[in-house]
């Protein structure tokens, strides 16, 4: 795998956590970031984002709020709630609405967290791949009906 295939949005309304986050995986991904939900929508409209990574606590918009809001439209990406506070409110919510893989606590420890950014990537890619052979899968069955059609009246 070539992680540096992997689109990445990260979220946060702390310029300087955006910076590290940059700096720290810029060489391994392709890193995007976002001060806030509303600046992070364009960049899910341009780009082919796989993670997002989000910051719980921001003004405006917690990152569970972004994250729900995003789901209709979005729905592919895997979603990672980033956050200094362990608030069990926001766990709770980050997995039963906003559909979070992952709940990471900060300061993030760089190993891990980009052990746990391949994992999340590997799970896009599975559920990318079953979509495509769902959707072959259902091409074939149509073609199989109609042949059987076909053979039936004649």
């Amino acid at each position: 795998m070539n992680t540096k295939e992997i689109n990445i949005l990260y979220i946060d309304d702390e310029v300087h956590n955006l910076n590290a986050f940059k700096a720290s995986f810029r060489r391994t991904f392709n890193v995007f970031t976002a001060e806030s939900g509303k600046d992070a929508l364009p960049i899910l409209e341009s780009e082919d984002i796989h993670i997002i990574l989000t910051d719980q606590r921001m003004p405006n918009m917690t990152g569970v709020e972004f994250l729900a809001s995003i789901l209709d439209k979005h729905p592919d990406p895997i979603r990672i709630l980033l956050t200094g506070y362990s608030d069990l409110t926001a766990v709770v919510d980050a997995i039963n609405k906003g559909q979070v893989y992952l709940y990471i606590t900060k300061p993030w420890q760089e190993e891990e967290l980009r052990q746990n950014l391949e994992k999340a990537f590997e799970v896009f890619d599975l559920r990318r791949q079953n979509k495509l052979l769902t959707e072959n899968l259902l091409v074939v069955n149509s073609q199989l009906e109609f042949m059987l059609r076909q053979k039936l009246i004649s």
